[in-house]
C-alpha cells in the first residue's frame, strides 16, 4: 500500500461499518504489502490469528474486502437491522439477563439511545419487566427510538426538544412510577430528587453507569441528601477498564479522525493534547498514538501525570501544550477547555461526558468537532458493541444485586463476584481459557507467612 494513511482508513472503515471493537479481536491480513496494516492492528490491540477463531476479522486490501468469521461484513441496514446485528454480538448481556426474573418490575432506562441500548431494553422486557426508555435530545438516534416504539415500548426521546419542553418530558418519564432506574450521568436520579422526592421514595433503587454520575451522587450521600440505593456500575472493573479505556478510546478517536478527514486534515497533521489521564484519557491517548499522532498529556492529578510520563507522553501545562494542537478533553468536568485553551488550539473535541466541557462563549478560532458534545455520540454510534455488551452485562448483574440485597439509601459497590462472572462469560464466548486460581491452604497461612522465613530462625 503506497498511501501511508491507507491502513488507518481501512481500519476506520471496518469500525464504521460494524461498530465492532478492534482491541482483543483476532485478525488476519492478506495481500502483497500489508505490514503497515498488520502493525496498526497490533498497536490497536488486535491479536494476529492464522487460524479461524470466534470473531476473527480478515482484511484483504488488494481485493478491497473485509470478512468477519469468514463471511462478508454484513450490511446492517435500517435501525431494526442495526439492533439485530448488535444483539448477535452481545452474548454476555444475554447470559446475565437469563439469570434474572423481572416479572412485573417497572424499569426505566435513561441512557444514550442507540442500538445497544435498544438491545438492553429488549433483554429487560423479555425477562418480564415493564420497560420505559428515556434519552436526552442530543443523545437520541431517532430511528432507534422509532424502532422501539414500533415494538410497543414507551419511549421519551425527541431530538427536537430543548429547554422547558425537554424538562417536561423528563418529568413525565419519571412520573411513570418506576421501581428501578438505570441511569447514565445521574441526570434523572438528581432531577427526581430535586423535583419530587416522593417519586424516589417509591424506588427499589437505581444503577448508575458513569463516573460523572457517581461523583455528584456521592456528594449527595455525604450531605445526607441521597434518598435511594444506587449500585455503582461504573466502579466494576469489567466496566471501567473496558468501556472507558478501550471503548471510548477507539470510538472517540476514530470519530475524530473521520471528521478531520472530511476537512482535509489527518490526525498526524498536528500534535495532539489529551486533557485528563483517567481511564478515558489513557484510552484516547493510546488510540491517538496508534494512529501516528504526537501525543501530549495535561493532568492536574500529580500521580496520573507521572503515570502519563511513564507511558511515554510529554506532560505539562494545558495552555502551552495546546498551541496549534488537536485538543481532546477526557475529564468529564465542566469548563475543562477554557477560553485560553480554546483560543490556542487548532481543533477541539470532547471524549468526556458532561455538558459544558468546552467553554462555549470563548469564540475559539479552533474547529470544534461534534458541537462540543461527546464526539463518539454526536458524530458516531457510541462505544463498540462488544464493549457495551460488557457494560450492560454489569448493569444487569447490578440490577440482580439490587433486587436481591435491597440495600439502604446510598452508593453501593457491586459484590466481588460480579467482575469474575462477567469476565469469565466474556472469555468463554471468545473461546479463551485461563488457568484456575491457585488454592490457598485451609488455614489461610499462605496469606501472611513469609516464604523466606517459613523454616524458622537459623
Amino acid at each position: 500500500m503506497t498511501d501511508p494513511r491507507a491502513p488507518e482508513r481501512i481500519v476506520r472503515r471496518f469500525a464504521r461499518a460494524s461498530n465492532l471493537m478492534l482491541a482483543g479481536r483476532p485478525f488476519a491480513v492478506r495481500g502483497a504489502d500489508v505490514s503497515g496494516l498488520h502493525d496498526l492492528l497490533v498497536r490497536l490491540g488486535g491479536i494476529p490469528s492464522s487460524e479461524p477463531t470466534p470473531g476473527r476479522v480478515e482484511f484483504d486490501p488488494d481485493a478491497d474486502t473485509i470478512t468477519l468469521d469468514g463471511a462478508p461484513l454484513p450490511e446492517r441496514g435500517d435501525a431494526a437491522g442495526r439492533i439485530a446485528f448488535a444483539r448477535t454480538h452481545m452474548p454476555v448481556s444475554a447470559a446475565m439477563a437469563e439469570r434474572l426474573d423481572l416479572t412485573g418490575l417497572r424499569v426505566g432506562v435513561a441512557m444514550v439511545l442507540e442500538p445497544k441500548t435498544a438491545v438492553l431494553s429488549l433483554l429487560l422486557r423479555e425477562r418480564g419487566a415493564e420497560v420505559s426508555v428515556y434519552a436526552h435530545p442530543d443523545e437520541t438516534d431517532p430511528a432507534v427510538a422509532d424502532a422501539l416504539r414500533a415494538q410497543d415500548f414507551a419511549v421519551t426521546a425527541d431530538p427536537a426538544l430543548s429547554g422547558a419542553a425537554e424538562l417536561a418530558a423528563a418529568r413525565a418519564f419519571l412520573r411513570a412510577r418506576l421501581d428501578v432506574l438505570l441511569d447514565d450521568g445521574a441526570h434523572l436520579i438528581r432531577l427526581a430528587h430535586d423535583d419530587d422526592p416522593a417519586l424516589v421514595a417509591g424506588w427499589i433503587g437505581a444503577c448508575e453507569e458513569t463516573t460523572s454520575g457517581l461523583t455528584p451522587l456521592r456528594r449527595m450521600q455525604d450531605a445526607g441528601m441521597l434518598r435511594t440505593a444506587v449500585m455503582a456500575v461504573n466502579d466494576a472493573r469489567t466496566k471501567t477498564m473496558f468501556d472507558n479505556r478501550y471503548g471510548t478510546g477507539q470510538s472517540c478517536v476514530f470519530a475524530i479522525a473521520d471528521l478531520l478527514e472530511e476537512r482535509g486534515i489527518a490526525v498526524t497533521d498536528q500534535p495532539a493534547l489529551v486533557l485528563g489521564y483517567g481511564p478515558v484519557g489513557r484510552g484516547v491517548a493510546a488510540h491517538l498514538r496508534a494512529l501516528g499522532a504526537e501525543v501530549r498529556v495535561a493532568e492536574t492529578d500529580p500521580v496520573r501525570a507521572l503515570e502519563a510520563r511513564h507511558d511515554g507522553y510529554p506532560t505539562g501545562r494545558a495552555v502551552s501544550l495546546s498551541q496549534g494542537a488537536l485538543v481532546v478533553s477526557a475529564t468529564g468536568v465542566p469548563a475543562t477547555v477554557t477560553a485560553e485553551i480554546a483560543r490556542a488550539a487548532r481543533v477541539i473535541a470532547v471524549a468526556g461526558g458532561v455538558p459544558g466541557e468546552v467553554v462555549t462563549d470563548a469564540e475559539p478560532e479552533a474547529v470544534l468537532l461534534g458541537g462540543g458534545g461527546a464526539v463518539n455520540i454526536t458524530a458516531a454510534e457510541g462505544n463498540p458493541i462488544e464493549i457495551m455488551d460488557l457494560s450492560f452485562a454489569v448493569q444487569l448483574a447490578a440490577l440482580g444485586e439490587l433486587l436481591h440485597r435491597r440495600p439502604a439509601p446510598g452508593v453501593h459497590a457491586l459484590g466481588p463476584d460480579v467482575d469474575d462472572l462477567v469476565a469469565r462469560e466474556a472469555l468463554r464466548v471468545r473461546g479463551a481459557e485461563i488457568d484456575p486460581p491457585r488454592p490457598l491452604d485451609p488455614e489461610g497461612l499462605d496469606e501472611w507467612r513469609s516464604p523466606r522465613y517459613a523454616g524458622g530462625a537459623r
